[in-house]
């Protein structure tokens, strides 16, 4: 079997952008030749890779297999080349980072600072739901993960870098938001806005509202924590997000925190990796850059 590296590149390519073109693209090539270097490649392997059913691209099994070998190539070398780097006393090469979306509240800030630092870096931040970055951290698709709630299924290395309060809201204009104590039984009555099952956010919540034996009448589950803060303030009901989601502040936009018993709910901010994983010099500088940031704010 001859298949080159750079024929790797290209069909890991394929493999994530589900499209030839694309992957021409990625791989800055004409979209002719992608598709005879892509079929050398099939004619190597002696198997089909691939195949079209309708205009969407989906992989074989063995096709499957192989996009997880030129994965695994790929960034084995990436590593070799940011460790030559990094003994020439040079900082080049490429990040990836996949952040559930409610941290984006928080990452650009501390990926812009890490770039200040190390301007020729190139930087690629998925944001995804929870269930989203979750399938890239079984895929081992980037270097570095952010979430507030780590699968409990899988091995991992985690480490806790900042608290993230789970809070209620509701209208500034609501009497509730001028109290404080409120017992959870005042809010029996109450519609509730969520952010989608399978959410952090979602997840800190239910577990909080089962613990206490308390059924929320759910009037709405969103996507978005923008989508929720807009609902809240158009009177649909009251609202559960990170306190993140506010930009740290007590109120916004029409919404305000709830002083309501048990709240805000205790949870945290973590940077995952599949256990094992040899983290590359620019993933282990930027963990560090996240972890000393962070504590210079407390």
């Amino acid at each position: 079997m001859n298949v080159s590296f750079r024929q790797l590149r290209l069909f890991l390519a394929l493999a994530e952008t589900g499209s030839v073109s694309a992957a021409a693209k990625v791989m800055h090539v004409t979209q002719p030749t992608a598709s005879m270097q892509l079929k050398d490649i099939s004619e190597s392997v002696g198997l089909p890779l691939y195949e079209l059913v309708g205009k969407k691209l989906y992989l074989t099994e063995v096709g499957q297999e192989l996009a997880q070998t030129a994965r695994a190539v790929a960034h084995t070398w990436d590593a070799f080349e940011q460790n030559v780097d990094a003994a020439k006393g040079l900082s080049r090469g490429k990040l990836r980072v996949a952040v559930v979306s409610t941290a984006k509240y928080f990452m650009p800030h501390l990926i812009g600072s890490f770039c200040k630092r190390h301007p020729a870096i190139d930087v690629s931040l998925e944001i995804l739901n929870r269930d989203g970055v979750v399938q890239r951290l079984q895929g081992n698709l980037d270097d570095l993960y952010i979430m507030s709630m780590p699968p409990k299924d899988m091995d991992l290395g985690d480490e806790a870098f900042m608290p993230n309060p789970i809070v209620v809201i509701a209208p500034t204009s609501d009497p509730l938001a001028k109290r404080s104590a409120v017992p959870l039984h005042e809010l029996a009555e109450r519609r509730f806005i969520f952010r989608e099952k399978g959410s952090g956010t979602r997840m800190a919540a239910d577990q909080f509202f089962r613990s206490m034996k308390f059924r929320p009448d759910v009037r709405l589950e969103l996507g978005s924590n923008e989508a929720i803060k807009e609902s809240v303030a158009g009177g649909l009901g009251v609202g559960v997000v990170s306190r993140h989601a506010l930009h740290g502040h007590q109120k916004e936009n029409g919404v305000s925190v709830i002083d309501v018993q048990g709240f805000p709910l205790p949870s945290a901010w973590h940077i995952v990796y599949p256990a094992g994983k040899k983290l590359s010099p620019l993933a282990q500088a930027f963990k560090q850059h996240v972890l000393q940031q962070i504590s210079r704010r407390k």
